[in-house]
């Protein structure tokens, strides 16, 4: 029998904004074995009105090289939350699967950052290179926790105790939230 007081190991952590119940932000680590891995992202998310049977909006904070993410606004395309978004779905399964599969598994095929899917398409080794230098460059946990200084004087964050996880360079538009 497991104890209860046993903790949740995942990779990400959700802090919510104490001024709106719909809207919080994500710590969210890069999946183990992909160029990703070390990095730590700051995902703003928000819920509409008619949320589950409308898809959340999620945004990277701090920038990440990625075909199917733009690298400024930090917007992500994801069939499954764009188009295919199901009341099935919940907030466990957008950080638990889906983005942890766009980040494995590219499609540079339908690019909303055109240089990454060309970098990985024909040189997949640079592109590799490229997202790594990214990963230190932005997406350290110094970077998470300067933009967490960032929006302290606007909204007060609290980290969600059952979930633990071991600045000028915020994604465009997403530096008031």
């Amino acid at each position: 029998m497991s104890s209860p007081k046993r903790r949740i190991e995942t990779d990400f952590v959700a802090s919510l904004l104490t001024h709106h119940r719909q809207e919080f932000y994500v710590r969210f680590k890069g999946p183990e074995e992909t160029p990703f891995q070390g990095g730590l992202w700051k995902i703003h998310v928000e819920l509409p009105d008619q949320y589950p049977y409308k898809s959340p909006s999620i945004g990277f904070v701090n920038r990440i090289f990625h075909p199917n993410i733009d690298e400024l606004s930090g917007s992500v395309c994801l069939d499954v939350i764009n188009q295919t978004w199901s009341p099935m779905y919940d907030m466990i399964n957008i950080f638990e699967v889906f983005l942890p599969q766009l980040l494995r598994y590219p499609n540079p095929t339908d690019p909303l950052n055109g240089e990454a899917a060309a970098l990985l398409m024909r040189e997949p080794k640079s592109y590799e290179v490229k997202v790594k230098e990214y990963v230190l460059k932005y997406a350290s946990k110094d970077m998470t926790e300067d933009s967490d200084q960032d929006n302290d004087d606007d909204d007060e964050m609290s980290s969600v105790g059952s979930y633990e996880s071991g600045d000028e360079d915020e994604a465009a538009g997403m530096e008031d939230i």
